[in-house]
């Protein structure tokens, strides 16, 4: 392999147990390692690795000796493979060499050499087009895959399973980790395109971006069910303001955003930490360059920001001292006034705090002419497919007339994910057979549905083991609306939504998508604590995205 990317053949120089290989040795001798023999004098490991730039060792503990790395060239590359115990352990290489660039074959070492971020992709490339074999040209593209994702910005799923290790490309970070979700689509399309070029497939693939985006719904979750929303972004062209711009997951996301979409990004917090946090990461993005910085701190628009602030807050208490101080701490209310001036197109906060706390301030900026909160929606994605869990965090004991209008908002954004809603409403009662308040509201809102003659399908008020169930549902009630299993779960109460879908987070290991905030015409998202940087792209797309074209 060294060769087939470039290496000299006489700069190698093969030793095995018995030291140097050279031409003429008859011990131990097979054509393998005649093809390396030297013409040399020199016999032994250490005789030949004066000046040497690198080490490559695949045979046993202890092989190479501190002085014998010592006499190597200046900032020595030495990979001791050999498991569990390398020809020399990293501390004893760097107690002469300080700058050795060093691998092992360990995971408790940095740049653990490992079969694994290999041997599956390559086949799964050379199978996907039906290569008759595995040629040179396949091999080091998969070399090259490697590398390059090696030099790109690691991603938050490894940063994440690797928490506390430094994973910027450099001396400690030339091998992606064997977690990182990406090597699937980088190492398999490049090893597929490579057996195209090489003329060993029999099944070339016309689209290698679509073949690279099925590898990542495979990995990912969301990316099938994200993938409409994907789209009518990428036609957008929308500025998303994220409040908590200092976040890792932000800035994550902000550079995601930028490579998988075409809105803008917009961060506010300290330029001089989100620069130094996005260098910490190893980041491409840089503040001012990919994308703007609203300083809380230290602003030009500031004076319009809290004067627009307390114009709007001026009946409700809001002193203009206070509008001042909220409008230098509080970035979920910056925020909203950037979309309230028609600097962004929407708002997403939330990654730490309380939802209600974060809807306040949205509700007081956003809301009125024609836009109210009126339910949170969350996309839970399951082994069996996707359900959307309504209302979760927005009105604790909606209205029948809520409950309403969070059932039509449902509707909208499920058909925002190229989805039929089937919507049931859930409550303890079942088709009328117990008499109560949650019961009672679902009913009512039924009729208001009924009166609106809805162009999509819901039922209620039922179980939901019922509404999940389509033989019990039908032993129950024959007559129902629904066809099959509903996709949607609308509740009277928001406990009892957010419980449902805490147990799925947790105990299904669902994938949350959102929570959606219906009501405010995509003008802002109020994620939870817990996202992860991908499920923050997943939500800069879904704010990217308007609404109204979906009904």
């Amino acid at each position: 392999m060294l060769v087939k990317l470039g290496v000299k053949r006489e700069n190698i120089w093969l030793c095995d147990i018995h030291g140097l290989v050279y031409e003429g040795r008859a011990e131990d001798m097979n054509p393998e390692k005649a093809a390396f023999a030297q013409a040399s004098d020199l016999r032994t490991l250490d005789d030949v690795i004066a000046g040497a730039d690198l080490f490559l060792g695949l045979s046993g503990p202890n092989v190479l000796k501190s002085e014998m790395v010592a006499k190597m060239s200046a900032r020595p590359i030495v990979f001791a493979l050999a498991n569990p115990n390398p020809e020399i352990m990293p501390d004893a290489a760097r107690a002469v060499a300080p700058d050795a660039i060093i691998a092992t074959g360990r995971s408790d070492f940095p740049n653990q050499v490992n079969n694994v971020l290999c041997f599956p992709f390559i086949f799964r490339g050379a199978l996907d087009v039906g290569a008759s074999e595995i040629n040179d040209e396949m091999q080091i593209a998969c070399v090259e895959g490697i590398a390059e994702l090696a030099r790109a910005t690691t991603s938050a799923e490894a940063a994440a399973a690797y928490k506390g290790e430094q994973l910027t490309f450099g001396a400690d970070y030339l091998i992606p980790k064997p977690f990182d979700p990406r090597l699937v689509a980088v190492v398999s399309s490049a090893v597929a395109e490579a057996a195209m070029k090489s003329g060993v497939a029999a099944r070339p693939i016309e689209d290698l971006a679509a073949y690279r985006q099925k590898l990542n719904q495979t990995v990912f979750k969301s990316a099938l069910l994200m993938r409409p929303v994907f789209e009518a972004a990428r036609a957008a062209s929308r500025r998303i303001v994220f409040s908590e711009g200092e976040d890792e997951r932000v800035l994550r996301a902000a550079q995601e955003v930028l490579e998988e979409t075409t809105e803008t990004p917009i961060l506010i917090g300290r330029p001089e930490v989100i620069e130094a946090r996005c260098e910490k990461l190893g980041l491409r993005i840089r503040p001012d360059r990919d994308f703007q910085i609203v300083n809380p701190e230290n602003d030009p628009r500031y004076y319009d920001y809290w004067n627009s602030y307390h114009q709007l807050m001026q009946r409700q208490g809001v002193t203009p001292d206070l509008a001042k101080a909220i409008m230098r701490t509080n970035t979920t209310a910056i925020g909203a006034i950037m979309v309230h001036h028609d600097e962004a197109d929407s708002l997403i906060c939330g990654t730490f705090g309380e939802y209600r706390w974060h809807l306040n301030y949205v509700n007081q900026v956003l809301g009125g002419n024609g836009f109210a909160p009126h339910g949170a929606q969350s996309m839970m994605i399951l082994e069996d497919g996707p359900l959307f869990i309504a209302d979760t965090q927005v009105r604790i004991e909606p209205s029948p007339e809520q409950i309403a209008q969070t059932v039509m908002g449902a509707a909208r954004h499920v058909r925002r994910f190229g989805l039929e809603p089937q919507i049931a409403l859930c409550s303890q009662s079942q088709f009328g057979n117990i008499v109560g308040d949650a019961g009672a509201r679902l009913r009512a809102a039924i009729e208001i549905l009924d009166a609106k003659k809805c162009d999509f399908t819901y039922e209620g008020e039922m179980n939901i083991d019922t509404a999940l169930d389509a033989d019990l549902r039908e032993r129950i009630f024959p007559n129902s609306r629904l066809e099959g299993a509903a996709n949607v779960l609308v509740f009277a109460h928001a406990d009892a939504a957010s419980g449902v879908r805490n147990i799925l987070k947790m105990r299904s290991d669902g994938l949350e998508v959102g929570p959606i905030l219906m009501g405010m015409g995509n003008r802002a998202h109020i994620v939870s604590p817990s996202i992860t940087a991908r499920g923050l792209l997943n939500m800069a797309a879904i704010a990217g995205t308007p609404v109204a074209q979906y009904g």
